[in-house]
């Protein structure tokens, strides 16, 4: 069994037990989470997909750790301007664990 869920504008391909990183949730570490937009549920043969999202299907998950992630440079260049620009930025990350999918 495994589902399709979205969590802050991105798309992850879920089963029982995953640990996923998503972007900054606002629950403290050690809290459980439900995840309500579902996009698809599949068990078994029987597949689900929501309109955009299903209705009756959640995703119960425990919130592992709050961490920012690895540092991303953006550096601008122009040749022979004497121009450059380096920027850093890391991004807050909450990594989760996946304990059920209840359809």
């Amino acid at each position: 069994m495994y589902a399709i869920v979205d969590v802050g504008a991105k798309q992850y391909s879920v089963k029982k037990g995953d640990i996923i990183e998503v972007e900054r949730h606002s629950s403290a570490e050690g809290k459980e989470v439900t995840l309500d937009k579902i996009l698809m549920v599949a068990k078994d043969k029987k597949v689900e997909i929501g309109q955009p999202y299903l209705k009756e299907a959640k995703i119960k998950a425990l919130v592992l750790a709050n961490f920012k992630g690895e540092k991303t440079i953006a550096y601008k260049y122009r040749r022979r301007k004497a121009y450059h620009r380096k920027k850093g930025h890391r991004q807050q990350l909450t990594r989760l664990q996946i304990q059920d999918i209840v359809c």
